[in-house]
């Protein structure tokens, strides 16, 4: 069942405090949760990580910090069926862990992608004290609903996180020390579930992070596994419908990643006829995203509409070509035993439901200010200071006028969200630019444009020609 997996040891090899809890231990912490709780700004005494989860507890989930107890979770169920094998081999990991611990003072529980406890397992005073907690199966510790926990802010950092007393954002756990990992999806990169780990007013071993990546990694071999089998039902639903039509199409993933594409639709989206696309790609990493403006949403509301319907359709109008007016592109589910796997894009046509934005009315929940991270420190970076966004994977980086600076929100379209409403757009797949910082506009060589944020170091933003036509408009050109 646990593959490489090694023993889990929970027990640290630091001397013990003297019975001291993990609050009195925690003093420098302790203080500046009492500042934070109360309102406060504060950018240095707690780990960058642990503070800017405090900000989105405090300004964005507005999770009272006086809770002692989680709340339940919601009664519906949020999570694909053919992730209960995940569940299974993820919950056979945490029986295991359990017995491991069993007279160790720890507590391991298992969730689903939305925080959910599904088990629980361990020493059994522990779990009796976790359960006076609701830390139970069908309560929710999701940051949402129990602000800094280790199975909560896994979901919002990669790789394992650690919460140890104070560092918890509401009071009734800082006697509590806890490290969880979360597993994701390699197709969509949300989270399918979460590990975590608790010992009650005690340290953890150093060793538990290096447990719970092992752990996490061994069930996220089954998810990998699935996700070939997946490609591979794409590709032969493909390989079928194309066959029968020669107008532009192509097939994606559930997460908006082509698998392939027939001649017309690569030459549409100006790929080359030697892109692996058209061939067909059964390598999840080796996938690739269109730069469509809203495409991913697109996939998303698609996706949510065919999981009940198998036969259902609908359309979009998108700007699939740069200097072009948007096209009608049609979706349609591909489903595999019952389950939805990708989607068949037909440009050109226009049929079923039709796709209507409603992002930019709806509302968005905005910290004080745009968070981020250098060195031990958090920073505190007003939108006015912020230059560009640009995306390194996953990570983002922000062009500031104190220097590069790591945004501890993850993803360029979550950062692009909280940028927005000040100035900021879109204007290249990697990259979010402040329009009003822009001082000199640039052509390239080959008539691309190029943005001049700052003139004294020739900082150059590169705008991709889809979205050169909007950023001429902006300015008025």
């Amino acid at each position: 069942m646990t593959g490489r997996v090694p023993s889990l040891d929970i027990v640290s090899s630091r001397p013990s405090s003297g019975g001291d809890s993990l609050a009195a231990t925690s003093s420098q912490v302790a203080r500046a949760w009492e500042s934070f709780a109360t309102g406060e700004d504060i950018e240095q005494g707690v780990r960058p990580e642990i503070l800017a989860s405090w900000y989105r507890c405090r300004d964005q989930y507005e999770v009272d910090p006086t809770l002692h107890v989680a709340p339940d979770a919601p009664g519906y169920n949020d999570h694909r069926l053919d992730n209960d094998v995940i569940f299974a081999k993820l919950g056979g990991l945490g029986a295991l862990a359990g017995r491991e611990i069993e007279f160790d003072g720890g507590v391991v529980a298992v969730t689903d992608g939305a925080g959910r406890v599904l088990g629980s397992w361990g020493d059994p005073s522990a779990r009796k004290r976790a359960e006076s907690a609701n830390m139970a199966p069908w309560s929710s510790w999701s940051e949402q609903c129990t602000g800094t926990n280790g199975m909560g802010t896994s979901f919002e950092i990669s790789g394992p996180v650690t919460v140890t007393g104070p560092e918890h954002w509401c009071e009734g756990f800082h006697q509590w020390a806890c490290a969880g990992i979360s597993i994701r999806d390699v197709v969509t990169g949300l989270p399918v579930a979460a590990i975590n780990i608790s010992r009650w007013n005690t340290p953890m071993s150093e060793r538990v992070p290096e447990w719970l990546t092992q752990a996490a990694a061994s069930v996220e071999q089954e998810i990998y596994r699935r996700a070939l089998s997946e490609s591979r039902s794409v590709l032969t639903e493909f390989n079928a419908e194309a066959a029968q039509d020669s107008a532009a199409v192509m097939a994606i993933d559930r997460g908006g990643n082509v698998v392939a594409a027939n001649h017309a639709a690569a030459s549409l989206l100006r790929l080359t006829n030697d892109s692996p696309v058209v061939a067909g790609v059964i390598e999840p990493a080796n996938r690739w995203q269109p730069d469509i403006p809203e495409f991913v949403e697109v996939v998303r509301w698609a996706i949510s509409r065919a999981v009940e319907r198998p036969h259902w359709s609908g359309y979009a109008r998108l700007a699939v070509c740069p200097d072009e007016n948007p096209i009608p592109v049609t979706l349609r589910p591909i489903v595999d035993a019952n389950h939805v796997v990708g989607m068949f894009c037909a440009f050109g046509l226009q049929e079923g439901e039709h796709y209507e934005n409603t992002a930019q009315s709806a509302a968005i929940s905005l910290p004080r200010r745009v968070i981020g991270i250098r060195s031990e420190r958090l920073v505190l970076l007003a939108p006015s200071e912020i230059r560009y966004a640009e995306a390194d994977r996953n990570i983002v980086w922000l062009g500031t006028d104190r220097g590069r600076i790591q945004a501890a929100t993850r993803g360029l379209d979550n950062v692009e969200k909280l940028l927005t409403p000040h100035g900021f757009r879109r204007v290249h797949r990697r990259f979010v630019a402040n329009l009003r910082r822009v001082a000199e506009l640039e052509r390239g060589v080959k008539g691309e444009l190029v943005l001049i944020t700052d003139p004294r170091s020739h900082e150059l933003v590169p705008v991709s020609r889809r979205h050169a036509p909007e950023i001429r408009r902006l300015f008025g050109l």
